[in-house]
C-alpha cells in the first residue's frame, strides 16, 4: 500500500510541473526541517523568494486532494506561511509555493506517520559531493538506539547510534531510504535526490 501511495503522489508531482507556467527561484522551506513527521507534530511552511514572499501562497497535493490551498480545510496561512498544528497521515503529500498569477516553486514532499519511526533525511535535493547525514527516531524513546538502513528495499548498514553518513554523495546514492528500530518499528520510505554542481545556487538543504 505504501508503494501504491508513493506512485500516486510521484504522478500528482508529474501533473504538477505539466501545469504551472514557470518555476520560479522561490522556494518552499519547512519547519522543523525534516521529510516524515509523527501522527500529531506539528509544521510551518514557508514561500521565500530573494525579493519578496508577497503573493506567494502554499498549496499541495495528496492523495484526496489536488492543487488545494493552504486555509482550504487545511492549515492556518499567516502571510505566506502556512501552518498544520496537528498532521495526520492524510497531509501526506506533495507542497510548493504558487504564485498568484501562477507560477510555482519546486516542491517537497512530506510523510505523516501514525507509526513509532521516522527518517530523519534532507527535505530537498542535495549537493553533488556533500555529506549526508540520515537518522533513525522513535516517538517516544531516545534518539540514539541502534538502527537499520535500508535503500531501495536492501539493507546497507547497521548502525549503533541510529545514525547513518553518506559520504561525499553522487547520483549513485539517489534512491528510496528507510530504517527500523528493533521493538518499535521501521520508518516510512522518503527520497533523496542528488543535484549536481550547475544548480548550486538553486538548491537548499534540509538536513
Amino acid at each position: 500500500m505504501e508503494a501504491t501511495s508513493t506512485h500516486r503522489l510521484i504522478f500528482l508531482t508529474f501533473l504538477l510541473l505539466c501545469t504551472t507556467d514557470q518555476v520560479l527561484p522561490a522556494g518552499v522551506t519547512v519547519s522543523p526541517s525534516r521529510s516524515q513527521f509523527f501522527k500529531g507534530d506539528s509544521v510551518s511552511l514557508s514561500c521565500e523568494e530573494d525579493n519578496s514572499s508577497a503573493g506567494w501562497t502554499v498549496r499541495r497535493n495528496t492523495i484526496t486532494e489536488t492543487r488545494t490551498q493552504c486555509g482550504d480545510k487545511w492549515g492556518k496561512p499567516a502571510g505566506s506561511t502556512c501552518t498544520i498544528t496537528y498532521l495526520i497521515p492524510s497531509d501526506s503529500g506533495v507542497y510548493w509555493c504558487e504564485w498568484r498569477e501562477g507560477a510555482a516553486s519546486s516542491s517537497i514532499q512530506l510523510t505523516v506517520t501514525g507509526g513509532s519511526v521516522i527518517l530523519q533525511s534532507p527535505v530537498l535535493p542535495v549537493m553533488e559531493g556533500d555529506d549526508v547525514t540520515l537518522s533513525c527516531h522513535t516517538k517516544t524513546a531516545p534518539s540514539n538506539l541502534e538502527a537499520v538502513f535500508y535503500k531501495n528495499g536492501s539493507v546497507i548498514r547497521t548502525e549503533p547510534a541510529g545514525h547513518m553518513t553518506l559520504h561525499h554523495v553522487t547520483s549513485s546514492d539517489e534512491g528510496l531510504y528507510r530504517c527500523s528500530i528493533s521493538g518499535h518499528g521501521e520508518s516510512p520510505s522518503s527520497s533523496i535526490s542528488v543535484s549536481g554542481q550547475q544548480d548550486k545556487e538553486n538548491v537548499q538543504l534540509g538536513v
